[in-house]
């Protein structure tokens, strides 16, 4: 059995649809999978349907859930200094991350709404296809002694913003436990909800005025890659703000509706195609 026929008899009997993802990406994490499990793609189909947990695994493996506190700090401070134009006074704001993972995206924006007196004018979503890691984000419990780089990111983009803020006013660190906990009143600021990118549309009705989708595109290939882009359009306003990682680009055919602006992209067309 080869790659394309195991993920199409994996969309048959767990509902995940992978087959758009990059060849070479998806190639070398189901190979990885086999190794470690010591099994072959027949052996693991003829487990999913009955071992849950296995499929969530899968899913997570294929996924890479990596997620960090204010990863690449300069990006978080180039956005800090633009947020405040891109939130409407008048309405409630929806920014919207995608892919979110274990949540510490959401929670860094939080924290620079917070500070910047945004709260009460800001809807902070996280979306993802794993409801494991959703889990895990809602609750906002993380490793600290491979992680003491979040408190150096925090602090790093604090300095550079002139914010006198201490960790420890969002973040609890308990080093016995080995343990990082985002604290109740930022916590309950986060909503969590679950969306396969490939099948289903944003699973919210408000509109748009910031997308975070960073270090998720190159996952997919560019069929896909339009697909998700389209989708997420419809739910951006004009002048809306799109996010992606330092190692991605907006594809070729929708460079006129995604206009590159420094180090993001605004939404300058109302419609796609």
């Amino acid at each position: 059995m080869d790659i394309k026929e195991f993920l199409n008899e994996f969309n048959k009997r767990c509902g995940y649809d992978f087959s758009d993802y990059s060849t070479n990406s998806i190639s070398r994490r189901l190979t990885k999978i086999c190794e470690e499990m010591g099994l072959s793609f027949e052996q693991i189909l003829n487990m999913v349907v009955a071992d849950k947990k296995l499929v969530q695994t899968i899913v997570e493996d294929i996924t890479v859930n990596t997620t960090e506190l204010f990863r690449d700090p300069a990006v978080w401070v180039a956005y800090a200094k633009v947020l405040p134009r891109q939130i409407p006074k008048q309405t409630m704001s929806t920014i919207w991350h995608i892919g979110c993972s274990k949540g510490l995206e959401v929670y860094s924006d939080l924290v620079l709404i917070n500070e910047l007196g945004l709260k009460d004018r800001c809807r902070v979503i996280g979306t993802d296809i794993n409801p494991t890691v959703l889990d895990n984000a809602a609750k906002g419990v993380y490793p600290y002694r491979f992680n003491q780089c979040y408190v150096e990111n925090f602090n790093t983009v604090m300095k550079s913003l002139d914010l006198n803020v201490p960790f420890d006013k969002y973040f609890a660190i308990d080093e016995a436990a080995d343990t990082i906990t985002v604290l109740p009143h930022l916590r309950e600021q986060a909503r969590f909800l679950r969306q396969d990118l490939v099948k289903d549309r944003a699973p919210f009705a408000y509109r748009v005025d910031i997308v975070f989708l960073r270090n998720v595109m190159i996952y997919f290939n560019e069929q896909l890659q339009l697909r998700v882009l389209s989708n997420v359009l419809e739910k951006m306003h004009d002048g809306a703000l799109f996010i992606m990682g330092k190692q991605e680009d907006i594809p070729q055919p929708m460079k006129a509706i995604l206009l590159r602006q420094g180090l993001f992209y605004k939404k300058i067309k109302s419609s796609w195609p």
